[in-house]
């Protein structure tokens, strides 16, 4: 799988370090194959990603797919999430 890094366009700052610049996560559809989820105490973003797609680093497909844009990685007991299984074609996609 590869990261969501791979085609990411870097700049160089005045200071004279390079940084990637900014990327914009899809939009994801809702589909039929999507999960539904509660969590539990202690739930993260990417130990649900790795507990669903084998791959902790894809935690940005639930975040995007659940409009979750500047959360910390755990969760409150009780958060609905929709988990797109769909995933695969989701980085396909995303990384051309």
């Amino acid at each position: 799988m590869a990261s969501r890094y791979q085609n990411n366009e870097t700049k160089k700052l005045n200071d004279g370090r390079e940084v990637f610049k900014s990327k914009i996560y899809p939009k994801i559809p809702k589909s039929d194959s999507d999960i539904y989820i509660v969590t539990q105490g202690g739930d993260r973003l990417d130990s649900i990603a790795y507990q669903f797609y084998e791959n902790s680093s894809l935690w940005w497909i639930i975040a995007s797919a659940n409009n979750i844009h500047d959360a910390p990685f755990a969760l409150p007991e009780g958060t609905e999430l929709r988990v797109p299984m769909n995933y695969v074609s989701i980085t396909q996609n995303f990384n051309k």
